[in-house]
């Protein structure tokens, strides 16, 4: 069995810190990401509720000639829909002031992952439906539980992937043409993790 550990900060009510600390490492080719560590303290909490308390719902999908189950489970919340938890909309309104001028409108949606142990990952792709596969824009993603590490390269690849360990209330916001230009992924482990929960908010039009 795989025990949840639990980060020092981690634990306690859930509350959101300063986003002053986010540190910016350009990309190449107009993409961008910031990233703030811990930014949510009593992050373990938090995705002990949601783990609990969200309508996960497991995807499938054609592969070739078989239809498999997507490795993890989803949940999505549209514009104007209430979020699981007040804290996710106090995060998502936080971020939306922070980047308004350069991003230009609010973020307004919010896509759950629920990663429940190593098996479970998600393969390199970028936010190319709708309009992130044509214009700069901006992603941010909250990470709760156990640490996994995100990867990105640039699209069709060509250069060494960064890796970038998020969770227990991690920040990371993919920003400009990143959407476009880089590919993401989290990938497989056969390390004992527990879960990880990541919460994607996002522009309209954007998935």
């Amino acid at each position: 069995m795989i025990h949840q550990q639990t980060s020092l900060f981690a634990a306690g009510a859930p509350l959101l810190g300063g986003l002053d600390g986010l540190r910016r490492t350009p990309l190449g080719d107009g993409a961008w990401i910031d990233v703030l560590p811990g930014w949510l303290s009593g992050a373990d909490d938090l995705f002990a509720e949601l783990a609990a308390r969200v309508p996960w719902r497991e995807e499938r999908r054609t592969m070739y000639d078989s239809v498999v189950a997507v490795p993890r489970l989803l949940a999505h919340y549209g514009a104007g829909a209430p979020l699981p938890d007040p804290v996710l909309a106090d995060a998502r309104e936080r971020l939306s002031g922070h980047y308004a001028a350069e991003l230009g409108e609010p973020f307004v949606s919010a896509g759950l992952c629920y990663y429940r142990d190593g098996r479970d990952s998600v393969a390199w792709h970028g936010d190319r439906f709708g309009r992130g596969a044509t214009h700069d824009t901006m992603v941010a993603i909250l990470s709760l539980g156990e640490p996994r590490p995100l990867l990105l390269r640039p699209r069709g690849g060509g250069a060494p992937a960064r890796k970038v360990p998020l969770g227990h209330g991690d920040l990371i916001v993919m920003g400009g043409s990143c959407q476009r230009t880089w590919d993401h992924a989290i990938p497989k482990t056969r390390a004992a993790v527990g879960g990880r929960i990541s919460v994607q908010f996002r522009p309209r039009g954007v998935a």
